[in-house]
């Protein structure tokens, strides 16, 4: 490493010669050595995926949820450091919340993207704090419909028709890219995230090593039971 990216790296609000954050970068390195997650946006809702590895098989798997609910019709998952993914789920359930008790309807999914992507780049640009070290997959289905969103340690934000994070996600949007198309509903998309995490997972898949959840026209984000995710296992076998 080079003496001047050296004495930069160890500042979060300091720029470098070259114009980067090096610390932003540390914390996209924190997210690429993270577990591989995904989302798929069909015609008539959105599908997320993710890894769900443990530590040691002692870990009692029903603890460890990856997946997790902001609002009815919203979750998220993620990539990256597990306990800073928390503090972030819970400022979004708060903002949800907030925009429920004031205006007695749920937060638009954009919103509610913008607001936890807002947190995520005050941790940029104050002193004494550190970047988050996750990425975020967005999905929530509301009046513009389906919708995914992933968001990053910077605080940039886009919203995306399908996309990967996490340690394989070069070539789980590779193959993304290939399989998706503009017409396909969430039964396939579904098949199509399976597939695409079986690609680059070591060992076998199963309802208890990883977590998929969807939300449809109903407008209602639920994470599939264990034993949903091996039927449709076995429907891509």
């Amino acid at each position: 490493m080079k003496y001047s990216t050296y004495v930069y790296s160890f500042s979060l609000t300091t720029f470098s010669p070259s114009g980067k954050l090096v610390q932003i970068e540390y914390a996209l390195a924190a997210v690429a050595a993270g577990a591989t997650s995904l989302g798929i946006r069909a015609t008539n809702g959105v599908v997320l995926a993710t890894e769900k590895k443990l530590p040691s098989i002692l870990v009692d798997e029903s603890t460890v949820q990856k997946i997790s609910l902001l609002t009815p019709n919203v979750g998220m998952t993620y990539s990256g450091m597990g306990p800073d993914s928390r503090v972030l789920v819970r400022k979004a359930r708060k903002s949800g919340q907030v925009y429920y008790r004031q205006l007695h309807e749920q937060i638009p999914v954009a919103q509610l993207c913008r607001e936890t992507a807002a947190v995520m780049q005050e941790f940029t640009q104050s002193g004494g704090v550190r970047p988050f070290g996750v990425s975020l997959l967005m999905a929530g289905y509301d009046d513009n419909g389906p919708q995914l969103y992933q968001i990053d340690p910077s605080g940039s934000y886009f919203a995306w028709k399908a996309s990967a994070i996490g340690k394989n996600m070069v070539n789980a949007k590779t193959f993304l890219e290939k399989r998706y198309s503009e017409d396909m509903e969430l039964e396939d998309a579904i098949h199509t995230a399976l597939l695409t995490l079986k690609e680059g997972f070591e060992g076998e898949l199963s309802g208890d090593n990883i977590e998929v959840a969807v939300v449809g026209e109903d407008r209602q984000f639920r994470v599939l039971t264990p034993a949903e995710v091996t039927d449709y296992l076995a429907e891509v076998e």
